[in-house]
């Protein structure tokens, strides 16, 4: 086992989707590493419980990552609870739906393209301030190795995901002189509740996923925290403007 140190000690991060599988292992690994942590989430229960279970460092709140005003609360009550902002998540995701550009329902489309691009554009308007004003941190948007690849009807799916890893390097140009790193992080497929809407079981998914990662399983959602944990600390303090792919190998066939 992993013996974890406190890379992110006294450092805040606010993690959208943090209630769902990949967003509760990566504000547990935040914590863990000595973060104090908003889960931020458009169920607030489900906010509520993961900051529960998170124990006192971490705070919940609910937060639309598609609505302008939602998204500025968040950023401001994490600031006015812990007084800054070093780290942010994005991690919302939508929905997957199947379907080609002929006959992908266009609200699916847009439900996509707004949680997922829309909505690290919209978070990060209030995020790259609030970082500004404590001479930097890191941003982390969750994309997929399906933004490398192309997945027969995934159009609204991929291009989001594309887009995110896309928007991380531009984002990582335009604030650099604000001391802010931003970076993409994309898991393979990992084994996480939404497998469940195409497999019977996680252990079946596996079974069929699996080979076509080079490790030869599918992954876990620990092992995205810690990619994100790494990327949000000084350890990546070199680190900008790339996507960090924690596949199995995936995209490498």
């Amino acid at each position: 086992m992993t013996t974890l140190g406190k890379r992110l000690d006294g450092k805040v991060v606010l993690i959208s989707g943090a209630a769902s599988d990949i967003g509760v292992a990566i504000a547990s690994r935040c914590i863990a590493e000595g973060a104090s942590v908003v889960c931020a989430d458009l169920d607030p229960e489900a906010a509520a419980r993961t900051a529960r279970e998170l124990g006192p460092a971490a705070l919940d709140v609910r937060c639309d990552v598609t609505d302008l005003e939602s998204a500025r609360a968040s950023v401001e009550l994490t600031q006015s609870r812990f007084g800054r902002l070093d780290g942010y998540v994005h991690n919302a995701a939508a929905p997957w739906h199947d379907g080609s550009v002929e006959d992908l329902d266009p609200v699916h489309w847009h439900q996509e393209i707004d949680v997922s691009l829309t909505g690290a554009f919209l978070m990060s308007r209030f995020v790259v301030p609030a970082m500004r004003n404590i001479g930097g941190g890191s941003i982390v948007l969750v994309a997929s190795q399906l933004g490398h690849v192309a997945a027969a009807r995934s159009v609204a799916y991929c291009a989001g995901k594309a887009g995110l890893i896309h928007l991380a390097r531009l984002m990582a140009v335009d604030h650099a002189d604000a001391g802010i790193r931003v970076n993409s992080l994309s898991p393979g497929a990992v084994r996480t509740g939404r497998l469940l809407r195409s497999w019977p079981s996680l252990d079946e998914a596996d079974m069929k996923l699996g080979p076509a990662h080079v490790l030869g399983r599918i992954g876990r959602p620990e092992e995205i925290g810690a990619g994100a944990a790494f990327l949000l600390s000084e350890d990546a303090s070199f680190v900008t403007a790339t996507d960090l792919l924690v596949d199995g190998g995936y995209t490498a066939r």
